[in-house]
């Protein structure tokens, strides 16, 4: 009896020091940086190559959306110039008849020159480009929203992979500790000869397995950590990073009317194709501006001087302005109706778009909405099964340092334990997924940014 008490004692112990150690090594190899999920964002949203891509051509849209883009203001030039011309010839009359030669006559002259070009009214044509360069601006930022909600889901979907990534490392460190001990428990028995070499074996082949299955998961665990390390365009793919989450929660409170209501307001897929609708109705009008008369305004002023060498003018300066108005319509050019009616066309379809999307976006939230739900109720059934793995491994650990039960049954009950922490951290990771993709349809995936 005081033989068993000394192997529950002693598996005790060894199970303390490595968990002990364990807590060490994580700290240890985790504490070159650290950072809850919104830091990470923030981090993310500063340095990520391409978010500040889609800022900049944000940028070049914000530049454009400007009222001389759109020829509102008139056109302003300067112009100067130099000539110099070297003549040479022979003049003849008739009667007398006499010749009178020239020979490298010069005539330099210079002159400078201002002049204006405005287009006053094209049939609402320039407040169409205006209208439609702002609305291009608008659709970039949302162009940007876009890429930023598509960012910060993917991130966050990689960090709760990283999380559960270390749960599951955990687990399975876990697994070793417990293969460890049974293996030295075996080993001790086998040398009082109260164990078969078949025991200790077995033993050892269970160890093994469970510390090769540990060390492939530190490669899962490293891959996980790279690609949250090209995701906020760290220098060095390798970079440790100390996560603040050792669980992965799950928000609360999600209501499927309120999540629909939020998508038709917020998805920024649907607001993109608003801006396509828009920019098609401007189409439509830019067509029909056509069949307007124009009004052009045109002005300048200038000046020349010129030197004479030969008559009796030695120089002559010259100046003067004009100005102008032009007034047009154009009557015919064969593509006006075909043009109005591909606009009107092109309408249509946006409208058709924006329809056929937001269907689709109702399809996508229910059926998220449905694996949401059925990853819940599969949690609870999961939270019940790993508490009663629990206990079961519990009960079978303690006849086995009594010598009650096999090896092989302590094995399948250890195993049993396992797969139950195994589905309990897929369920919980398979829930989260569909609750970022349920945040991100109804537009509301900034939520992790929040602290």
């Amino acid at each position: 009896m005081k033989k068993k008490i000394c192997y529950i004692l002693a598996a005790l112990c060894s199970l303390t020091v490595y968990a002990q150690q364990d807590t060490l090594h994580d700290q240890d190899a985790q504490s070159a940086a650290s950072g809850t999920l919104p830091n990470l964002i923030h981090v993310g949203l500063q340095n990520n190559y391409g978010l500040q891509i889609v800022k900049n051509e944000e940028r070049i849209a914000q530049n454009n959306a400007t009222r001389a883009n759109a020829g509102y203001l008139p056109t302003v030039g300067l112009t100067a110039g130099y000539d110099a011309d070297l003549n040479s010839g022979n003049t003849t009359t008739r009667s007398p008849q006499t010749t009178t030669r020239t020979r490298n006559v010069a005539d330099l002259g210079f002159n400078a020159g201002i002049s204006a070009n405005w287009t006053v009214f094209d049939g609402f044509k320039i407040q169409t480009n205006y209208a439609r360069l702002q609305e291009l601006r608008r659709q970039s930022a949302t162009q940007t929203r876009i890429a930023l909600e598509d960012y910060v889901a993917t991130l966050a979907s990689e960090y709760y992979n990283y999380v559960q990534q270390r749960i599951r490392l955990r687990n399975l460190r876990n697994a070793v500790a417990l293969s460890r001990e049974r293996l030295r428990i075996v080993r001790e028995r086998y040398t009082l000869g109260s164990a078969s070499r078949l025991d200790l074996q077995q033993a050892q082949v269970d160890f093994n397995a469970d510390s090769a299955q540990s060390l492939k998961q530190r490669e899962l665990l490293a891959t996980a950590l790279i690609r949250l390390n090209e995701l906020l365009a760290a220098k060095d793919m390798n970079t440790p990073l100390h996560i603040a989450d050792t669980t992965i929660t799950l928000h609360q409170g999600l209501n499927y009317d309120t999540l629909w209501q939020s998508t038709l307001k917020t998805n920024v897929a649907l607001l993109n194709t608003e801006h396509g609708k828009n920019l098609a109705q401007l189409d439509v009008k830019s067509a029909a501006s056509r069949d307007y008369p124009y009004v052009k305004l045109n002005a300048n002023y200038g000046y020349t001087h010129n030197n004479i060498t030969q008559g009796t003018t030695a120089k002559r300066d010259n100046w003067g302005g004009h100005l102008g108005v032009t007034v047009g319509i154009n009557l015919f050019d064969g593509n006006r109706r075909r043009e109005r009616r591909n606009a009107q066309i092109q309408l249509e379809n946006a409208e058709l778009t924006q329809t056929e999307l937001r269907q689709a976006l109702q399809a996508d939230l229910a059926d998220l909405w449905q694996a949401y739900q059925n990853n819940l109720r599969l949690l609870t059934l999961e939270r019940e099964n790993l508490i009663a793995a629990q206990e079961n491994h519990y009960i079978a650990q303690e006849r086995f340092m009594l010598g009650d039960l096999s090896g092989i049954q302590m094995r399948e009950a250890q195993q049993s334990l396992l797969d139950a922490e195994e589905r309990i951290r897929e369920a919980e990771y398979s829930t989260k997924l569909c609750e970022i993709s349920l945040m991100q349809i109804s537009g509301q995936v900034m939520h992790y940014s929040e602290p």
